[in-house]
């Protein structure tokens, strides 16, 4: 990760296995050939971009994505006149893992995305401590590395709430997440703010189900459901058809059904707002 003045390695490891890998390599051998055909050395090279030798050398050989101000300032020194900074936006995809680049695709693509939330808040809700402290949560823990683009690859998921057109969001928090200080008090404080900020916006629901509420369909996992403009869905569950994404209407029939029971024994959107205003005012 990078150091606080900016001169240690500021990239993120590749997985081999990912076939993002092909186009971090063909991105580090554009990078190297530009640096030799300006003449440098990758030790000279490194100090005018003001990075470590090390860094250059694992970029240019694909073993490291870099960082949208690293593309800049090499841009700069080669003088590629925007070409190198062109690379940004595949790099900055490159850097989350396959699986959430995956799921960020499919969420982009819906026009309705149902989520009911038994554990955390749902990731799309989060704030980016809630979603670090989260994250810290796991055993065996993950490296800094790791942890960096977890929360980076969550924080840019939140980008589909901009997609155009507008998709419709319903989303069915049981209260103990709600409840449960991840991080702390005032990351707990924070979060809480976060999801008043959204229920202002108008494609979006946020529904609460009470503890109260003992019995309902939601009690074996989560529930997803993604619908798309061309007519098909995609669901999962946690405790049904092995936890896989499933498409088949007649599975995704059952979990419409189990999540359209939970959203009419939750709290209504208006009612939930004031009781997460009411947590708010506690916590």
């Amino acid at each position: 990760m990078e150091s606080s003045d900016g001169v240690d390695e500021p990239g993120w490891d590749v997985d081999p296995e990912d076939e993002i890998s092909s186009a971090v390599e063909m991105v580090g051998q554009q990078l190297r050939l530009r640096r030799e055909v300006a003449g440098l050395r990758v030790a000279e090279f490194a100090e005018l971009i003001g990075y470590g030798e090390d860094l250059v050398r694992k970029i240019e050989r694909g073993a490291r994505i870099p960082r949208p101000e690293y593309l800049d300032k090499v841009d700069e020194v080669v003088g590629a006149g925007g070409f190198v900074s062109a690379l940004k936006k595949p790099m900055r995809e490159a850097r989350y893992p396959k699986r959430v680049r995956e799921l960020a695709k499919l969420e982009e693509r819906a026009v309705g995305l149902g989520m009911y939330s038994n554990h955390n808040i749902h990731g799309l809700l989060q704030t980016e401590e809630y979603a670090r402290a989260l994250f810290r949560t796991r055993r065996p823990a993950y490296s800094d590395e790791t942890l960096g683009r977890l929360v980076a690859a969550r924080m840019a998921r939140r980008s589909v709430f901009e997609c155009s057109p507008v998709p419709e969001f319903s989303f069915v928090q049981e209260e103990v997440t709600l409840r449960r200080p991840i991080g702390g008090t005032m990351v707990l404080r924070r979060q809480l703010e976060r999801l008043l900020e959204v229920t202002e916006l108008r494609n979006v629901e946020v529904q609460v189900m009470p503890t109260s509420s003992g019995e309902h369909p939601g009690t074996g996992g989560r529930i997803q459901v993604l619908k798309f403009g061309d007519g098909t869905a995609m669901g999962r569950t946690d405790d049904e058809f092995g936890g896989r994404p499933v498409s088949d209407p007649r599975q995704l029939r059952i979990l419409e059904l189990r999540y359209g029971i939970i959203r009419a024994q939750a709290l209504a959107p208006r009612e939930s707002r004031a009781f997460i205003e009411q947590l708010l005012g506690e916590t």
